[in-house]
């Protein structure tokens, strides 16, 4: 296996880590600064407030998105797998 091809499959690995992580983490992103900004005007200062709708947004989205997200990891793992013959060579 040459050095492009370890190259190119790092880089499937990374771009694959960013698709299946960033629907979570831009919604936590969105809620964290929607509650910032209720508790920047409102002067609530609970912990909890940050935490709980976090959770429950992040864990709605892993709930649409799941199948999706299994079903592409799956499909890599796959690929990954297919490969290992040709690596060996």
């Amino acid at each position: 296996m040459s050095l492009g091809d370890m190259t190119s499959l790092l880089r499937e690995g990374i771009m694959e880590v960013i698709m299946l992580a960033s629907p979570m983490l831009l919604t936590a992103l969105l809620v964290g600064l929607v509650i910032a900004i209720f508790q920047a005007t409102t002067s609530i200062q609970e912990q909890t407030l940050t935490f709980v709708p976090k959770v429950i947004a992040i864990l709605l989205i892993l709930g649409f998105l799941g199948g999706w997200m299994l079903s592409s990891l799956g499909d890599y793992t796959v690929r990954l797998f297919r490969m290992i013959p040709e690596m060996v060579r």
